[in-house]
């Protein structure tokens, strides 16, 4: 046990110059740090994670200077402790940024999966291999935009196609249905993301349209804790809708709104929920209530390939989020996760999380970088 306590963790907050989008009417170009933390035990054994931090006008830093005060608490400690440190480190009294939480769990289960020399989803359990996935779009500049982004996405092979969009109804509907009417009968599922940022008329408005157009689902229209609105949605439209997912992340919230009937699935990111320790609870809960999990994957490749291996490990996910166009996302990884032909993601080939680091590339654009021994 003794050689393979962890004796050092690294941290790069890497902002990289890479093309900005942006998902509704109003935003500026958003700039996603990566934040990527390195752990090596006394045995060489390494564990690695990634997630992003999205903030307007700059990089942020928090959560690499959240690490800062946590690391020294899981120096000497053993990948085997992944539960006792997780419940550790959510009771430290003041909530932390969850990434910071998120990241430490993620890389202490890919260090897992390395001493067992099996890729994560199949240490995790090993249901599939592949999992179709949705491109998801930027803002895009019309109707026409996104008619001409649609067929470039579905000559490659994708299946499914998400809209971000204004997130104002006046504009978001007659796209939706222009989109819809120009692909009709090219088996292509549709989904809409409005980014929490419609009122309850607006949100009850497009969710009957949608139901109309048999759009796949309806993401986030109103802010993640208003569980009477979205129940109220659900009462009055047939669309599927969901969540956002980075806010109402706790097990026992989450229950709760299951319970309710608030969403038609539920929604979550490993690396905004504290991990894969309780994303597996998650993923448990909502088998049990027959529920699917869609599970979020906007970021890098780093995020990217955590969320892909749990829904890998589990049956009850249905789609992988695939950020399109691909070079913004890729930034710092040697490996990528590329949609095929076929419109399916596969799960990386290596250990653990399977991604081998471009360190030359993060160290050359990390706004942040320190150790802990």
């Amino acid at each position: 046990m003794k050689e393979h306590k962890i004796e050092r963790a690294e941290v790069f907050v890497v902002g990289p110059d890479v093309e900005r989008y942006t998902w509704a009417e109003g935003m500026t170009g958003q700039y996603m740090a990566n934040i990527i933390l390195h752990l090596t035990a006394a045995s060489g054994l390494q564990g690695f994670a990634g997630a992003a931090m999205i903030t307007p006008h700059c990089f942020d830093r928090a959560v690499g200077e959240t690490l800062r005060h946590v690391l020294p608490d899981v120096i000497g400690r053993h990948f085997g402790e992944r539960e006792i440190l997780w419940h550790q480190m959510r009771n430290l009294g003041t909530p932390m940024v969850p990434q910071a939480h998120s990241l430490i769990d993620i890389a202490l289960w890919d260090m897992a999966a390395r001493h067992a020399r099996l890729p994560l989803h199949q240490f995790l359990g090993g249901a599939r291999d592949k999992i179709l996935s949705y491109a998801s779009t930027p803002l895009l500049a019309d109707d026409q935009a996104y008619i001409d982004y649609v067929g470039e996405r579905h000559a490659e092979g994708f299946k499914a196609v998400k809209f971000h969009c204004w997130c104002v109804p006046e504009r978001d509907l007659p796209m939706c249905e222009a989109v819809k009417t120009h692909f009709e009968g090219k088996d292509l599922a549709l989904m809409l993301d409005v980014e929490q940022r419609y009122d309850l008329n607006g949100a009850l408005r497009a969710a009957r349209h949608l139901s109309e157009l048999d759009f796949r689902w309806f993401e986030a229209p109103l802010v993640d804790t208003d569980i009477e609105g979205y129940r109220e949605i659900r009462r009055q439209s047939t669309v599927p809708v969901i969540a956002a997912g980075n806010t109402w992340t706790d097990l026992q919230m989450l229950t709760q709104a299951a319970k309710l009937g608030a969403w038609s699935a539920l929604r979550v990111d490993a690396t905004i929920c504290g991990g894969i320790t309780p994303l597996r609870k998650i993923m448990g809960l909502a088998e049990a209530m027959g529920m699917d999990v869609e599970i979020q994957c906007w970021g890098y490749t780093l995020t990217q390939a955590a969320n892909l291996h749990v829904m890998l490990a589990y049956r009850n996910c249905t789609y992988f989020e695939q950020p399109v166009p691909y070079p913004a996302f890729e930034y710092g990884s040697h490996d990528v996760i590329r949609t095929d032909k076929q419109g399916y993601v596969h799960a990386p080939k290596g250990e653990g999380l399977g991604i081998g680091i471009d360190w030359k590339a993060v160290e050359k654009a990390a706004i942040l970088q320190f150790e802990v021994r």
